[in-house]
């Protein structure tokens, strides 16, 4: 599995507006990253799911939570038992 993850990881890099990707466990551990999201980022990507998930009233809705500013946004959403955040760039 570990090698699919680094697999979709690789992929997702290769899109030119990417320039950072993380996937995090439940406890917000790093399980992989790239780019410009680092280790330092899970805790607070794992929280953001968290806590966009409890504003909905659906607990099978799965928000996705943008942060955007001049120069990008960086887009997070869970999926099951894992965190992603990926890093976009503005076009």
């Amino acid at each position: 599995m570990e090698a699919a993850l680094e697999q979709h990881l690789d992929e997702t890099m290769k899109h030119p507006a990417v320039v950072g990707v993380l996937i995090t466990d439940q406890q917000g551990h790093n399980l992989a990253c790239r780019g410009s999201l680092s280790d330092e980022h899970g805790g607070v990507v794992s929280v953001l799911a968290k806590q966009a998930a409890g504003l909905s009233k659906d607990p099978t809705d799965s928000p996705t939570v943008c942060l955007e500013s001049d120069t990008g946004n960086v887009l997070v959403r869970s999926h099951g038992s894992i965190t992603v955040a990926v890093h976009k760039m503005a076009s």
